[in-house]
């Protein structure tokens, strides 16, 4: 893993490519490494197993074995928006600095600038269920508090709800703060590394704010 090329993928899920180094933070990929139970158990408290060739990861503590200034391309999507914004702002400080000069860092998260206006339509056109809706499409609501102890684990280890929003404004100052440079909203498959196109689903940016920026 150790080099000078690398393309980093943190918050991966199912979408593994070969071609990168794929994290995650799911306590599950430890679970996973339980001789002959793991899978199993894995299984039983989020409804998955992780590929092979995921490892175990926290950009926000730096992700291990992955030196400074040697990642040609970091990518994220709909990740950000799981963390806590001091999270979320030592999670930027680290990808910026794994990237190596002139690297490429892709991220896509959910827009809240489209479920504000979704949701201000909805008022305007009389509907009561607005604000439900709108609590319901970006994960901020909690509608229901686990009871059983299955429903505790998958609840202190799915990181399902979104903590915190951002709108491409946002994110593009936060982004400039930490150094990164032509900081510009992208679309799908349009990076000019090729590498990309074998991480970026269309689907996920789908009423999504998607950036591209530099090292």
């Amino acid at each position: 893993m150790i080099g000078n090329n690398l393309y980093v993928q943190y918050g991966c899920g199912l979408s593994a490519p070969k071609e990168w180094v794929n994290f995650d933070v799911s306590p599950t990929l430890k679970v996973q490494k339980i001789p002959f139970a793991g899978n199993f158990i894995a299984q039983k408290i989020q409804g998955f197993t992780f590929p092979e060739n995921v490892l175990y990861g926290d950009i926000t503590i730096g992700l291990p074995n992955i030196p400074k200034n040697s990642c040609s391309g970091v990518y994220c999507s709909h990740v950000l928006e799981h963390l806590a914004i001091e999270d979320f702002q030592r999670a930027v400080i680290n990808t910026y600095s794994i990237l190596k000069p002139e690297g490429i860092f892709r991220c896509v998260v959910p827009d809240l600038e489209i479920a504000a206006k979704e949701y201000l339509n909805r008022i305007i056109a009389g509907e009561s269920f607005a604000s439900i809706e709108f609590m319901n499409t970006t994960l901020l609501g909690v509608k229901k508090r686990p009871n059983s102890f299955l429903a505790k684990v998958k609840s202190l280890y799915g990181n399902s709800h979104h903590l915190w929003m951002w709108d491409k404004y946002s994110l593009k100052k936060e982004l400039e703060k930490v150094g990164f440079r032509n900081v510009r909203t992208c679309t799908f498959n349009d990076c000019k590394d090729s590498k990309f196109k074998l991480e970026e689903e269309e689907g996920r940016f789908y009423k999504a704010v998607a950036i591209e920026a530099q090292k």
